[in-house]
């Protein structure tokens, strides 16, 4: 995947592939590796691939993404029937949702029927919502697709598989379902991130999206009322009129995604504790990311910029708030800087206050998964990928790892550099990683050695020489806690998403590891993993002794359940890891 190429609407994509030739089809791939090879060159809206002196492959993108496949041109003489085409647009990023630029400003849908405030009479009850017939053909069509990607893994899941994943894709969207839809984009975009090597890729992510789109898909056909609303999803967040509002800032944190886009976002709260986000996300790369915190917020005719309002405060009118606490920038905002508070003064000082167990059920439940916790840092623990920090949070031993690997984000320097201030307490905003141990990614810090200053992890870049003069603490290896074998589960379900339905093929005896499994209690962990194997390896003979065709709905139903049940595990793990 290339981010200097804007990026592709998913029908675009699925199109152009679908255009091509069998034999094209099949050269695809190493067509994507040569194109990644050359310089590309951008001018206004125009992306411009040099193919050879006198050959030119252009994307068009007036709104800052490709969304008709006429917007990719090839000089080429085989054009418009080249691979040429089909390669630039599986080689570039994922145009996500809506174009660009929606702030919150547009006419909300009236609210559902029975909703708040609105009575309904008696006679007037309906027997609840089910799927439309074309919301059950496109799940299908999203199963299947997403069940090929699962049957082949990583390695295995080309430009054309991804095209048919995003061909599903825009087929949910067209019928409403827009989770699956967005979770399906997801998915692809991880795809590519595996397959070029990106260091931002993690495998969990993809684990993540193919779990959450096989379910949604799984589910949709034969759910109804409130489940099939909420695995519908909605095209773009809602944004309603929420009054005024006296903010207070928090902290800003850089956005960095593999999809191609770039940012930050100032989280901020009112006098309730309520949070609310202030961002700014476009299309862009590391540069963006590192340096959008020093532009002035969208909203109203404020001039603070993301890094300032962190620290002050801002009072609006005429607010419009998405159900996420995104506050939107329409034209009837009014915005001024006001005063901020500090992490020990009312009222942000009582987000520190609720009880760190609360904290935890809330990220658990779909909440926004920020803890405020007051830690004192014990030193460094030796990691797979990398030292992360240890802190002592009320007795509970926390690992604090960084949110972003990024070399062009400080993430990481100011992880390493907190091991110095060891024996420090110190008020912190982490992010919650659910894990079978307490497990964060830190966001935000209050500065070791300097009162009442705050650290943007992201941002803000620590100095040696500002810190105490403690010795470091050598890494050590980090503790190994008692916790039940469920990785057994957990790494068939992980190598399954790396290299397919082969790698569970293979032959070998999985008894000991189901009965490990069974005698640790998980006897229904010990069944889903013989499940799993047992369908990776079901391959029947006809009766001239040929293999028939796999059957990938029933190795995809194997992995879901065994996926699932891995994930709500670990979730119930986590809880018990922060209250034990």
């Amino acid at each position: 995947m290339s981010p200097q190429l804007p990026p592709v609407a998913p029908a675009v994509t699925a199109e152009l592939v679908a255009a091509l030739s069998p034999r094209l089809r099949k050269r695809l791939d190493s067509g994507i590796a040569k194109l990644a090879d050359r310089p590309v060159v951008r001018d206004g809206d125009i992306a411009r691939i040099a193919m050879d002196d006198g050959t030119d492959l252009e994307l068009h993108a007036p709104d800052g993404a490709v969304r008709q496949a006429g917007a990719v041109r090839c000089g080429c003489l085989l054009a418009p029937d080249c691979l040429h085409r089909a390669a630039a647009a599986s080689l570039a990023p994922v145009a996500e949702g809506e174009a660009p630029g929606h702030d919150g400003s547009g006419v909300d849908s009236p609210a559902p029927r029975g909703g708040p405030g609105e009575e309904q009479p008696a006679e007037a009850a309906e027997p609840p919502e089910s799927a439309t017939p074309d919301q059950r053909a496109a799940a299908r069509a999203v199963r299947l697709a997403a069940a090929a990607v699962l049957e082949a893994g990583t390695d295995g899941a080309g430009a054309v598989l991804q095209a048919e994943l995003l061909r599903a894709a825009h087929t949910a969207r067209l019928a409403g379902l827009h989770r699956a839809a967005a979770t399906a984009v997801s998915v692809v975009t991880a795809l590519r991130a595996a397959r070029s090597a990106d260091p931002a890729y993690h495998l969990t992510d993809l684990v993540t999206g193919l779990h959450d789109v096989l379910h949604v898909s799984h589910r949709v056909p034969a759910a109804s009322g409130t489940e099939l609303s909420a695995l519908r999803g909605t095209a773009r967040q809602p944004y309603r009129p929420d009054g005024s509002l006296r903010l207070y800032g928090l902290f800003s944190e850089p956005v960095l995604t593999a999809s191609g886009y770039a940012g930050a976002v100032t989280w901020t709260a009112d006098a309730d504790g309520r949070l609310y986000q202030v961002s700014d996300v476009a299309p862009g790369g590391a540069g963006r990311a590192a340096g959008a915190a020093d532009r002035a917020v969208r909203i109203g005719d404020t001039a603070l910029t993301h890094r300032e309002l962190a620290r002050a405060g801002l009072a609006v009118s005429g607010a419009t708030v998405s159900p996420t606490g995104r506050l939107g920038a329409g034209a009837g905002v009014r915005a001024v800087r006001a005063g901020g508070a500090g992490w020990h003064e009312d009222p942000v000082t009582r987000l520190w206050a609720e009880p760190v167990p609360d904290q935890i059920a809330r990220a658990l439940t779909g909440g926004h998964g920020l803890l405020f916790l007051d830690v004192t840092l014990t030193g460094t623990a030796a990691e797979a990928a990398g030292d992360c920090l240890l802190a002592d949070c009320d007795g509970v031993t926390l690992r604090l790892t960084a949110a972003h690997d990024h070399p062009a984000l400080p993430h990481r320097d100011n992880l390493r550099l907190l091991s110095a201030a060891r024996g420090t307490r110190l008020r912190i905003v982490a992010r919650l990683t659910p894990a079978a141990h307490p497990r964060a990614q830190l966001l935000a810090a209050e500065h070791p050695a300097r009162c009442g200053t705050r650290l943007d992890m992201g941002l803000d870049r620590l100095q040696r020489a500002d810190l105490p003069t403690a010795p470091a603490a050598a890494p050590r290896p980090a503790p190994v806690p008692d916790e039940a074998p469920i990785h057994l589960l957990r790494r068939r379900v992980q190598q399954t998403v790396s290299g397919g339905r082969p790698v569970l093929a293979l032959p070998g005896d999985t008894r000991a590891d189901a009965r490990r499994l069974h005698h640790s209690g998980l006897a229904t962990a010990a069944d889903l993993l013989t499940d799993l194997h047992s369908a990776a390896a079901d391959r029947a003979h006809d009766v001239f002794g040929r293999l028939r065709p796999a059957d990938p709905d029933r190795f995809a139903r194997a992995w879901l359940a065994a996926a699932h049940y891995t994930a709500e595990l670990d979730r119930a793990l986590c809880l018990a890891a922060w209250t034990s």
